[in-house]
């Protein structure tokens, strides 16, 4: 995988982001309990050279309860049956919260 562009200004490295695969519940068929297609995208916020300060606010009040004590944003994806489907949705659904809190207020 590559950089995570977010807007033309905010691109997130690759080291920024660590991803863990767990088994997913739901569909599946006969895989769904041997197959790790679920992930666990977590980005450090708090600490991301790639945000400028107001973003980094406006990320941390967005995320919730999805942000850890320590300021990691954690998101799930487990909608898809693969791995990478999975991979690609976590990875849109940051992009996309950084693009909200890229935003600044009226």
């Amino acid at each position: 995988m590559t950089a995570l562009r977010v807007t033309p200004q905010i691109v997130i490295g690759e080291h920024e982001l660590e991803e863990h695969f767990v088994q997913a519940s739901g569909p599946g068929g006969q895989n769904v309990n041997k197959v790790a297609t679920a992930v666990q995208l977590r980005f450090d916020v708090a600490r991301s050279p790639a945000l400028p300060e107001p973003v980094r606010q406006r990320l941390m009040a967005l995320a919730g309860r999805r942000l850890t004590q320590d300021g990691v944003l954690v998101l799930t994806a487990r909608s898809h049956r693969t791995q990478e489907r999975n991979r690609a949705d976590a990875r849109e659904r940051l992009a996309e919260l950084i693009r909200q809190a890229a935003i600044p207020p009226k």
